[in-house]
C-alpha cells in the first residue's frame, strides 16, 4: 500500500472517529431525555419497600413473579405469585426492589431510551469503522500510542455494555455515565493525544503485541464498567441507609436514585465483572513478562508501567480475596474496586505522560 492510500485511510479514519463522536453526542441527548421523562413518573419503590408498606402509591408490582402450583386431594390450586425482591447489602435492611430503570414508568422516557441504545449501536459501528481503518492504515494494531489505545478503549467500552444488552442484562441505566465518559476519552484523543506515528521499535513487533495489548484494553474496559456500577452503589447504598433511618433525600436524588437498581444488584454486578477479569487481568501481566523477556531480554525489571500493572493486580487481587474471605462487602470493597481502576488509569495515562519507561515507544 503507498504511503498516499495509508495517509488516505488514516484520514477517513480521522472522519469515521468524529463522526461516532457527533452520533455520541445525540445519544447522550437521548438518554438524558430518558432520565428527564423517567423523573415524572411516580417510582416510589424504595421507599414503600424500607416503609413495609408494598402497597403504597406508586409502587408497581413486580412483573414476572413465579407461579406457585399446589396439588391437594387430587386436585390443583394455584396460589398467588409471591413477590421477588433483592435483599439489601446490609442484613438489617427490609428487601429493596430493583429500580424500574432510567425511564421510570414514563412511556416516551421509554422510547428515547429505546432510541438511545439505538443511536448507541451506530456510534458503536462508527467506532469500529474509524478504529478498523487505523489499524489497515498504520500496518499493525491500533494501539501503538496513546491515541490509538484511547480510541480502542473506548470502542471496547461501548462493545461491552451493548454486550450485555444484548444477552438480555437490563443495564440501560448505565447509558448515561458510558456515554459521557466515551466522548470525553474520545474528545481527549483527537484534541491532546492525536499521534500520526506509525512505527514502532523493531524488538517491539512481535506476536505478543497482539495478545498482551488487546488483552488489556478489553481488562480495561469491562474494570471501568465495574467501577462505574461500584460508584452508583456508593450514592444508592447511602440513598437507602437515608430512608431506612427516617430520613428524607433530596427531590432530585429521590428522582434519580429511586429507579437505579439496589445497592445489592450494583454491587453484585460488579463483583461479577471483576471476579471474571481477574484471570485475564492476571494472564496479561504473564503475558508481558513473556514479551518484555523476548524484547529486553528480561522478564520482569520494575519499570514504572510494569510496577503499576503489578499495584493494579494486587489491588483487585486484594477485593476479591476480602469478598471471598473476610466476607466484606458494600462500601469497602467498592472503594477498593474504583482504587483498582484508578491504578489502571494512572498506569496508562501518568505513567506515559510523567515518568520515563521502556513502554513510552508510541509517545503521546
Amino acid at each position: 500500500m503507498t504511503l498516499a492510500a495509508d495517509e488516505g485511510l488514516a484520514d477517513f479514519s480521522n472522519l469515521l472517529i468524529y463522526t461516532a463522536m457527533a452520533v455520541y453526542a445525540l445519544t447522550f441527548v437521548a438518554y438524558t431525555a430518558e432520565w428527564i421523562f423517567g423523573s415524572r413518573s411516580r417510582v416510589a419503590r424504595t421507599a414503600a419497600a424500607l416503609a413495609g408498606d408494598e402497597a403504597a402509591e406508586g409502587a408497581p408490582v413486580p412483573a414476572q413473579r413465579p407461579a406457585v402450583t399446589v396439588r391437594k386431594g387430587g386436585t390443583t390450586s394455584v396460589l398467588d405469585r409471591p413477590t421477588v425482591v433483592t435483599r439489601s447489602s446490609s442484613p438489617e435492611r427490609d428487601a429493596v426492589p430493583d429500580g424500574p430503570g432510567a425511564a421510570g414508568d414514563d412511556e416516551r422516557g421509554d422510547t428515547f431510551g429505546r432510541i438511545a441504545v439505538s443511536l448507541t449501536t451506530l456510534a458503536f459501528l462508527l467506532h469500529l469503522g474509524g478504529v478498523v481503518a487505523r489499524t489497515i492504515a498504520v500496518g499493525r494494531g491500533p494501539w501503538g500510542n496513546m491515541y490509538e489505545f484511547s480510541t480502542a478503549f473506548s470502542m471496547v467500552v461501548v462493545a461491552s455494555y451493548l454486550g450485555f444488552l444484548v444477552f438480555g442484562k437490563n443495564i440501560r441505566w448505565l447509558g448515561l455515565p458510558l456515554v459521557t465518559t466515551v466522548l470525553l476519552d474520545l474528545g481527549l484523543a483527537v484534541t491532546v493525544l492525536y499521534n500520526d506515528s506509525t512505527q514502532l521499535v523493531p524488538a517491539l513487533d512481535s506476536i505478543w503485541m497482539w495478545i498482551h495489548v488487546p488483552l488489556a484494553v478489553i481488562c480495561g474496559a469491562l474494570m471501568y464498567v465495574g467501577a462505574v456500577a461500584s460508584v452508583l452503589f456508593l450514592f444508592r447504598d447511602r440513598y437507602e441507609a437515608k430512608l431506612l433511618a427516617g430520613g428524607q433525600p433530596g427531590r432530585l436524588a429521590t428522582s434519580v436514585l429511586e429507579r437505579l437498581p439496589s445497592s445489592t444488584t450494583l454491587d453484585r454486578f460488579s463483583y461479577r465483572i471483576n471476579a471474571a477479569v481477574f484471570p485475564f487481568w492476571t494472564f496479561t501481566i504473564v503475558a508481558g513478562a513473556i514479551w518484555a523477556e523476548n524484547a529486553w531480554g528480561r522478564y520482569w525489571g520494575w519499570d514504572p508501567k510494569e510496577t503499576w500493572a503489578f499495584i493494579t493486580w494486587l489491588v483487585y487481587a486484594i477485593y476479591l480475596h476480602a469478598r471471598s474471605t473476610a466476607g466484606w462487602k458494600g462500601r469497602r470493597t467498592a472503594y477498593l474496586c474504583i482504587a483498582g481502576l484508578v491504578c489502571f488509569l494512572i498506569n496508562y495515562y501518568g505513567v506515559n505522560i510523567f515518568f520515563d519507561s521502556l513502554h513510552g515507544y508510541g509517545g503521546v
